[in-house]
């Protein structure tokens, strides 16, 4: 039923299904349309269940075409705009807060700079940042669920929004991170498009950014090192291990001169998204006291 493809991290290469990210599409997309049938989180006449719908389903459908299609980079980069519209749409209905608290800087105020200019930047960066980093069992489903979990705690009402969500993607984490299925660009468009849609819905903006610094570090050095080398991070498998002799990517500057198991690298990156979770929730949680 899926297309199988070599689990390239595994000695004996096995095929395993891969796109199987749909169905946390297909099963997200009808609890939080049985939300907005129910009344769920209207907000001035503004549902914010159909407008987070809205965004998981593109999101699935972006990342469909490029399980097909193998986008490239320059459509990835900006599709996810298309994503942003409803998202400009419900904030700007609702009167959104426009101003963001920064430590040290203080209360910056966006105002309509905010509705079409950072709603649309922080869509694109998030999920694209979350696409990239990936490529081992269990590493694209169990750091989005953890940052998932933070901030559902910090959401207040609105994370009935995820509670379905998360428990499907959980599951599908759980396959994944034994290798027998991958959750495909399927998955990782629709949960990194997740994320930003939600923290934009329940104004958890500047608490997704230091959530997901470690991704912003992945994208930032692969980026800049195919800008400056026009190569891309690489590892070296020797059946058991994985190492690389270079820096180009998070993955890689982990593993630069030191072998580790594949599900080592998993560890060590989900507790460094564990960790900037978690500072961003303590963040929360003081600036509420």
């Amino acid at each position: 039923m899926f297309p199988r493809v070599p689990d390239q991290h595994k000695p004996s290469g096995p095929l395993v299904p891969n796109g199987l990210g749909i169905f946390y599409v297909i099963v997200s997309a009808v609890y939080i349309f049985l939300l907005y049938f129910f009344g769920v989180e209207n907000i001035k006449g503004i549902s914010a269940p159909l407008t987070l719908a809205a965004c998981i389903l593109f999101g699935g459908f972006m990342g469909l075409l490029d399980d097909w299609m193998d986008l490239k980079w320059r459509y990835k980069a900006f599709l996810p705009l298309i994503a942003a519209i409803p998202l400009v749409t419900f904030a700007s209905k609702v009167g959104a807060r426009t101003s963001i608290a920064l430590p040290l800087l203080g209360i910056i105020h966006f105002g309509l700079v905010y509705y079409f200019i950072i709603i649309p930047i922080l869509v694109t960066i998030i999920t694209n940042s979350v696409n990239q980093l990936g490529g081992m069992n269990g590493l694209e489903t169990i750091c989005p669920a953890i940052i998932m979990i933070g901030l559902m705690t910090i959401s207040g009402s609105f994370a009935i929004l995820l509670l379905c969500p998360l428990i499907v993607w959980l599951i599908l984490a759980f396959f994944n991170f034994r290798g027998k299925i991958f959750v495909g660009n399927t998955g990782s468009f629709a949960i990194g498009i997740t994320l930003a849609a939600f923290t934009i819905i329940s104004d958890l903006k500047f608490d997704l950014v230091i959530s997901v610094l470690p991704y912003i570090f992945n994208s930032a050095v692969i980026l800049l090192t195919f800008f400056f080398y026009k190569t891309k991070g690489a590892v070296s498998f020797d059946g058991k291990r994985l190492v690389s002799d270079h820096k180009r990517s998070l993955i890689t500057l982990i593993t630069f001169n030191r072998p580790l198991t594949e599900r080592q690298i998993v560890i060590v990156i989900s507790l460094l998204v564990a960790a900037t979770t978690l500072a961003a929730v303590l963040a929360r949680l003081l600036l509420n006291l």
